[in-house]
């Protein structure tokens, strides 16, 4: 379904989708030597729900979405499920809760804690790209001076989407994750769906409360995303957060003894941007022949900079790189394999996060540039994506220029997201989040109404139930106990994120 009349789609027959059940059992591959690395292996289960490719032609075929279970530690029944959405888009949902169910551990004392891929990532029928998503503007650097190449590549691009992704493709989008996860819910046995969505899944979220106001149990949005700013917006926005927050990173390097980038936090800003431009022009090659760019580098700062944390992982990393030319522990901490021994990841194609990013950032977005406006804003973009962030301005400006040539995106979430009649939101929004500005909680807030309870977070770090002890405390107080803070209250900036 591409369009957002979620009305009419309900009238086709989805009654086998309705009345499925899950068959839980031991996970395989890498999730399972993920829950073993956890620890609690024995506690974890993995499952598949069926879900219509197309919720208004359910004949067409289906997508089987990936789910993965922590069991609850109850002694009794448990209070039912809670689906974590660990944000994106694209971000799955198995592999993140097999390597975090320390993390979640306190939320199973109630729930059986589950997660998903969502379609079109992950184990669920992944999409995939290849090789394009830089393309676009390596046609030559004199791309503002030729817009007319950008624009064949930009065709090209969208056509290479549509052949390596398959059916799916067309019905990426938030609309229709939140329609398959109203049928998880039933799948799980649940009469209302407990939430907690970080970043992109603050906006899954916001969408299924809209969808399906009934269905809404205790929902936590935490790095609440923006339900209204278009795709170029929200990209410009996230590549200023995250340049502030490398700045940040580099800042704090300089100042410790061992910093690869030295003493000096503006060299080592340039430093930086030369260490990306040089791997892009010669990358790193592995034995099997794969390459390590610069911007995988960027792929890599763009996680680890979400948390203060990473920053002396990030930093010994990034010594490796420069220093002997290894890049390996950069890809650890991005989760993925630079060939080796160890193979790819569940057959999941490599740049499988960045095409579903695109893909539903697309889907969800109602504006579609013509060639005649790339043809003349192209130049500009580049300046002002460049200027807000040399580093991560680039691989921010891509998901904007690959929107050309995709079917129209719905307008259900910025008409019809507002005003919800569910039971009280947490929203938690954290002051210095690189990638979910605090405005965006604010904002989100307005168009939900009167059931949406905010707190404010005043640390650093994107999202808050993990980075700081007080947001942890009162997400789980919220989640487990019912007790709703008051809105407008805040938690302090937390000492042990500052060590």
């Amino acid at each position: 379904m591409s369009g957002a009349d979620t009305d009419r789609s309900r009238s086709p027959d989805l009654s086998r989708y309705y009345t499925q059940k899950i068959r839980w059992a031991a996970c395989k591959g890498e999730t399972e030597a993920m829950a073993e690395a956890s620890g609690h292996a024995e506690d974890v289960r993995c499952g598949k729900v069926r879900v219509p490719v197309d919720y208004a032609d359910p004949g067409g075929g289906d997508v089987e979405v990936a789910m993965i279970r922590m069991k609850s530690s109850a002694s009794g029944e448990p209070r039912g499920s809670l689906l974590l959405n660990f944000g994106g888009p694209g971000g799955p949902g198995v592999s993140a809760l097999a390597g975090s169910q320390k993390e979640f551990g306190f939320l199973s004392k109630d729930y059986d804690v589950v997660s998903f891929d969502p379609r079109g990532v992950g184990q669920s029928d992944p999409v995939s790209c290849g090789d394009v998503s830089t393309d676009p503007l390596e046609s030559g650097d004199s791309a503002p001076d030729d817009p007319g190449a950008v624009l064949a590549e930009l065709r090209k691009a969208a056509k290479e989407c549509e052949d390596r992704s398959g059916p799916v493709l067309p019905h990426m989008g938030t609309v229709n994750v939140s329609r398959d996860l109203d049928v998880m819910r039933q799948a799980l046995g649940d009469k209302k769906l407990n939430y907690l969505g970080f970043s992109y899944g603050t906006r899954l979220g916001a969408v299924y409360a809209a969808q399906f106001p009934k269905k809404v149990g205790r929902m936590v949005l935490d790095g609440v995303d923006t339900l209204t700013e278009p795709v170029a917006e929200q990209s410009l926005a996230t590549a200023e957060g995250r340049q502030t927050a490398l700045d940040n990173f580099l800042e704090w390097c300089t100042g410790n003894p061992g910093c690869v980038f030295g003493t000096d936090a503006r060299a080592a800003r340039d430093g930086m941007v030369r260490l990306i431009q040089d791997m892009d022009e010669m990358p790193l090659r592995s034995m099997e022949g794969e390459e390590f760019t610069g911007q995988d580098v960027v792929g890599v700062l763009s996680q680890a900079l979400y948390s203060r944390q990473a920053w002396p992982a990030l930093s010994q990393a990034l010594g490796a790189l420069l220093a002997d030319g290894d890049p390996r522990a950069l890809i650890r901490m991005s989760g993925g394999l630079m060939g080796g021994a160890e193979g790819p990841r569940e057959d999941v194609p490599m740049d499988n996060m960045s095409a579903a990013l695109m893909a539903v950032n697309c889907a969800d977005d109602p504006d579609r540039p013509d060639a005649a406006r790339i043809e003349k804003e192209v130049g500009r973009l580049r300046e002002e994506f460049e200027e807000a962030s040399p580093v991560f301005g680039k691989s921010m400006l891509m998901p904007v220029l690959l929107c050309f040539g995709r079917p129209p995106g719905t307008d259900f979430i910025r008409e019809r997201v507002r005003d919800v009649k569910t039971p009280k939101l947490l929203l938690v929004g954290t002051r210095g989040d690189p990638a979910t500005p605090y405005r965006w909680t604010e904002e989100t807030a307005r168009r939900l109404g009167s059931r949406a309870v905010v707190l404010d977070n005043k640390g650093d770090g994107h999202t808050g139930y993990l980075g700081s002890t007080c947001v942890h405390d009162k997400v789980n107080e919220f989640l487990l106990y019912g007790e709703t803070p008051q809105s407008g209250s805040s938690c302090p900036v937390d000492p042990k994120a500052q060590e």
